[in-house]
């Protein structure tokens, strides 16, 4: 998304959406804040926003990135002016409050914190925030945990293996919904199938069930220990499991796994058809 396209589509909304006294408040903060440098006048005033905007829903109209990505967070009036505000701070004196940014997961609560953590790519100075990011990964609320990790492509683009690893299988612990992670073909990596295995060999032998979609990341990393995996799933009873072994099969580079699904015609013919992919395992 362009830094351009997003100043100018959350100051369009924040202007149309906020009543002209709260707009009128804003910018009296906003210039006291700047003008004093004050990081305290900065944290009260964010808090304040709940004050004096609804949390309202919007009607997007458009179908920019920056649009679709705001109805995929179904973003409401609030969330617009806390970050039309952070953006306008940023903006104006990034030196100075992008420390101060990054300390609102120390203070924020967390409907705060959840703007914060969904909107972090509409921030200038993206980087700045990894470590914000991170610590987040710590949180056992739901609704913080998902203004990171679901449909947010930030941390495929800024965390580590290890960090994105961290979230996914988090992701699974939490039992979110795993297919609203953004970009994990891009993100998979030799150590997160591992990983899943591992995990996967752990519930099994508590007799408790695995998403399915959970297996996406291993298909280009399909080694004995995994191509039993496939084995055992292909076999299951589950038929989004079936499904989710087949799509690794298919996609795998391994022939023993090319091989073993063509033991399933049912299925193969499905996968080589494009008929079934991650979207349609469920189904």
């Amino acid at each position: 998304m362009k830094r351009k396209e997003i100043e100018e589509i959350i100051q369009t909304y924040a202007t149309n959406c906020m009543s002209d006294s709260a707009q009128e408040w804003l910018k009296d903060k906003t210039k006291k804040i700047l003008e004093e440098e004050s990081s305290r006048e900065f944290f009260l005033t964010y808090t304040l926003l709940a004050q004096k905007v609804t949390a309202e829903p919007i009607k997007f109209k458009g179908e920019t990135e920056v649009e679709n990505y705001l109805k995929k967070q179904e973003a409401n009036v609030l969330e617009i002016a806390r970050i039309y505000f952070l953006n306008t701070i940023l903006t104006a004196n990034t030196a100075v409050f992008t420390p101060q940014v990054a300390k609102i997961i120390q203070v924020a609560d967390a409907k705060e914190l959840e703007t914060f953590l969904k909107y972090l790519l509409f921030l200038p100075q993206l980087e700045a925030f990894k470590m914000v990011a991170v610590d987040a990964l710590r949180t056992n609320i739901a609704s913080v945990f998902d203004a990171l990790a679901l449909y947010n492509s930030y941390p495929a683009e800024y965390f580590e293996d290890k960090q994105w690893n961290q979230m996914f299988l988090k992701a699974a612990f939490m039992q979110r919904p795993l297919q609203h992670i953004v970009q994990v073909d891009q993100r998979a990596n030799e150590d997160l199938a591992r990983i899943i295995s591992d995990y996967a060999h752990e519930r099994w032998a508590a007799g408790r069930d695995i998403d399915p979609y959970f297996w996406r990341p291993v298909a280009g990393f399909i080694n004995e220990t995994l191509l039993r995996d496939m084995q055992r799933l292909l076999a299951s009873d589950n038929s989004a499991a079936r499904k989710a072994a087949a799509l690794c099969c298919h996609k795998s580079e391994n022939q023993e796994a090319k091989k073993l699904l063509v033991n399933y015609p049912e299925l193969y013919q499905l996968a080589e058809s494009d008929k079934l992919n991650w979207n349609t395992i469920y189904n």
